[in-house]
C-alpha cells in the first residue's frame, strides 16, 4: 500500500474535490451491449462519499440520510430529490453488474467460496469479537465494474503489445485436485462435473441442502482448494491459448483497479497510457525484463498471502489466549465436518470462519467417547470409511459423516519453539446450535462502518486538539517550522485519521 497521505488523501475520491484519474468509459445500448470504450486521463469529481453499507441499505429503501455528509444542512425538499437521483443511480449500477455477472456465468465462471473475518476491537483497542464478513450485493457490484475494466483494458494492452503487455491468466486445474471434492459431493448425493468450468459452476449451482446452508459454501471452499493459482505473465512469453482466465472465464484479463497497493496494476497504467499515446515507447521493458518482472510479482504475492493468513490466524490466537475454554461461551462452537482421517475429521466452524482438525484419537491409541456427560478418552477403535469415521468403545458405537454438524471447544495450544496454535477439541457429536436464520445472521454483523470512521475521526480531532497544546511547549515558532520544512498541516489533511485507521486495523471501503 502506498504512504498514508497519497493512499488516503491524493489517490483517494472525496466528495466535491478533484482528482486526477484513469478511466475507462463505455457506452451501452439498451441491453447494456458495449456500443464504444474509451481510455484516457480524466478528472473526477466524486459528487457523494459513501461506504458499502450505506449504499446498500440505500438500495434496501433504508433510511441513510445521517450516513451521507453531502446531505448534511439542506431542506428535506432537495434532499428528497438527491436521494432519489441516487437511489435510482445505484439501483441502475447494480442492474448493468447483474447483466456483467450473468454473462461471465453463462461463460463458465466459477463463483468460490472464501471467508473474510474482520477483527472487532474495543475503546482500549482489544480485540472483542471475530465476526465473518457478511456480504452484500453492493459488493458483487463493485466486484463486476472492476472485472469488467481489468478486461477491457486487457484487451487493450494485448492488442497494441502483443509481445509484451502484462496480463494475468487462470490455467486449467489438474482433475484429479477436485477427486475430494466430487467424493464430498457424493457425501449427500450430488454429482460433480468437473470435465470444464461452465459444467463445474452449474454443478455446485445444484448442490443445495435447504436444511444446511453450510453444505453449498463447504463445497466451494474445496473447489477453491482444486483450483491452479492465477499468475501474472507476459503476452510474448505464453502462446495465446493459455492467456484464458478460467475461474472469471474471460479469454484476456489484467489488473488495472488498483494502483495504489498493487504494483503491478502500476505496470499495466502505463502500459495502457503507451498504448493511447504517440509518445516515444523506446523505454517500454521487452518480453524477457517484463516476464522476470512479473515472476517475481508472483513470488511477491504468494509471500503476501502467506503473510495475510499467518497474520489471521495471530488474530484469532490472540481473541482466544486469554478465554477459559471450559466456561467463556465464545470458546464453545457449532462445526462442520468436511474432511476424514485415520485419527479424525476436518472441520469448518462458521462462527469464525476456522477450519480445522478434530482428533478422535490420541497418539496413545485412545479413542474419545461421547456417550457420557463429558467426553472421555478410553481404549475402543477407529475406523476411516468413505464417507464416515466410525468410533466404537465399550459403551457404543457413534459415526462422524461428512457434513455432520458437531459440537467444538477453541483453545489455544502455547508452545516453546512455535507460535501458538488453536486446538479444537471435541465436546459432543451432536450440533451446539439450531441454524440461524438469515435475518438472525444480518443482525450478527458488525456495527455501521460509518459510525466507527465517525468514532475514529472524534479521536482524531482529539488528538489534534492536545498536539496544539503541545506546540506550546515547544516553542512560539514551533508551526513556522513545520511549514518551512513542509510536514503537512493536520487540519487540512486526512493523514492523521489514517493512522488511527491502520492502528485499528479498519479498511474504509468506499465507493
Amino acid at each position: 500500500m502506498l504512504p498514508g497521505i497519497l493512499s488516503a488523501d491524493l489517490c483517494s475520491l472525496i466528495g466535491g474535490v478533484d482528482r486526477y484519474a484513469v478511466s475507462v468509459l463505455w457506452e451501452l445500448g439498451n441491453n447494456y451491449e458495449v456500443k464504444d470504450v474509451w481510455f484516457g486521463r480524466t478528472v473526477i469529481r466524486s459528487a457523494y462519499k459513501m461506504f458499502y453499507e450505506a449504499a446498500q441499505a440505500l438500495h434496501d429503501g433504508k433510511d441513510v440520510i445521517e450516513d451521507i455528509p453531502e446531505l448534511q444542512g439542506l431542506d428535506k425538499s432537495t434532499v428528497q430529490i438527491k436521494l432519489k437521483e441516487l437511489h435510482w443511480c445505484i439501483d441502475k449500477l447494480m442492474d448493468i453488474a447483474r447483466h456483467l455477472k450473468s454473462q461471465r456465468e453463462s461463460g463458465g465462471a466459477v463463483q468460490l467460496e472464501g471467508v473474510e473475518v474482520q477483527v472487532q476491537l474495543g475503546d482500549k483497542k482489544e480485540i472483542e469479537d471475530l465476526i465473518p464478513k457478511q456480504p452484500l450485493e453492493i459488493h458483487e457490484t463493485i466486484a463486476e465494474c472492476m472485472i469488467f475494466a481489468n478486461h477491457w483494458v486487457a484487451k487493450k494492452i494485448s492488442q497494441t503489445f502483443p509481445s509484451y503487455a502484462l496480463l494475468r491468466h487462470h490455467p486449467l486445474p489438474h482433475q484429479e485436485h477436485f477427486d475430494n471434492l466430487v467424493h464430498c459431493a457424493k457425501a449427500k448425493g450430488f454429482s460433480i462435473d468437473t470435465s470444464s468450468n461452465k459444467n463445474l459452476a452449474e454443478s455446485l449451482d445444484r448442490c443445495i441442502d435447504h436444511r444446511d446452508p453450510d453444505f453449498n459454501k463447504i463445497l466451494r471452499t474445496l473447489a477453491t482448494y482444486a483450483m491452479s493459482n492465477a499468475l501474472y505473465f507476459s503476452t510474448g512469453s505464453l502462446s495465446r491459448d493459455q492467456y484464458y482466465h478460467y475461474g472469471l472465464a474471460l479469454d484476456r484479463y489484467t489488473h488495472f483497479t488498483s494502483p495504489i497497493r498493487r504494483y503491478a496494476d502500476v505496470i499495466v497504467h502505463r502500459l495502457l497510457m503507451a498504448s493511447i499515446s504517440n509518445g516515444d515507447q523506446s523505454e517500454m521493458l521487452g518480453n524477457k525484463e517484463l516476464q522476470d518482472l512479473c515472476e517475481h510479482i508472483n513470488v511477491k504475492n504468494r509471500a503476501s498471502q502467506y503473510v495475510q493468513r499467518a497474520s489471521q490466524e495471530l488474530f484469532q490466537s490472540l481473541y482466544f489466549k486469554d478465554k477459559d475454554p471450559d466456561t467463556h461461551e465464545s470458546c464453545t462452537v457449532d462445526a462442520v465436518i468436511f474432511g476424514l482421517r485415520a485419527n479424525g475429521v476436518l472441520v469448518f466452524i462458521p462462527r469464525y470462519g476456522m477450519k480445522g482438525a478434530v482428533y478422535l484419537r490420541d497418539t496413545k491409541g485412545l479413542v474419545v467417547d461421547t456417550h457420557g456427560e463429558t467426553p472421555q478418552w478410553i481404549a475402543g477403535s477407529l475406523v476411516k470409511g468413505d464417507y464416515a469415521v466410525t468410533v466404537t468403545t465399550i459403551h457404543g458405537t457413534t459415526k462422524y459423516n461428512l457434513f455432520d454438524h458437531i459440537t467444538v471447544r477453541i483453545s489455544v495450544s502455547s508452545s516453546h519453539a512455535h507460535s501458538q496454535r488453536l486446538r479444537f477439541n471435541l465436546v459432543d457429536n451432536k450440533p451446539h446450535q439450531i441454524y440461524q436464520s438469515e435475518d438472525e445472521q444480518t443482525t450478527n454483523q458488525l456495527p455501521v462502518r460509518t459510525n466507527i470512521v465517525q468514532e475514529v475521526r472524534k479521536e482524531a480531532e482529539n488528538q489534534m486538539a492536545s498536539s496544539e497544546n503541545n506546540e506550546d511547549e515547544l516553542g512560539s515558532n514551533f508551526s513556522e517550522l513545520k511549514l518551512k520544512y513542509g510536514q503537512t498541516n493536520e487540519n487540512i489533511s486526512m493523514y492523521s485519521l489514517l493512522q488511527q485507521l491502520r492502528e485499528m486495523g479498519l479498511e474504509e471501503d468506499m465507493l
